[in-house]
């Protein structure tokens, strides 16, 4: 139950993320959900590990998001590269 949870969490933490960007991000809806979802377990990951918060709480969100920010970056500068 908790994978299913987090998959709905990465959705939507991705559409937050994507909505704060700045700037166009040219990348479906799909990517940007796996952004977000990618973004969601890593940032509970290591939140977690590093024991800044546990499961359920407000900060697990902001990190969540923060994560999926950090990744649409990423993404942003490497296809910047390419093309």
């Amino acid at each position: 139950m908790a994978i299913i949870s987090n998959i709905i969490l990465g959705i939507i933490v991705g559409l937050l993320a994507r909505g704060i960007m700045p700037g166009e991000q040219k990348m479906g809806w799909i990517l940007t959900c796996l952004l977000g979802i990618g973004g969601s377990v890593l940032a509970g990951f290591a939140g977690r590990a590093l024991g800044w918060y546990v499961d359920g709480e407000p900060s697990g969100w902001f990190a969540s998001v923060i994560g999926a920010l950090a990744l649409l970056f990423i993404v942003g500068l490497l296809r910047k590269k390419q093309g």
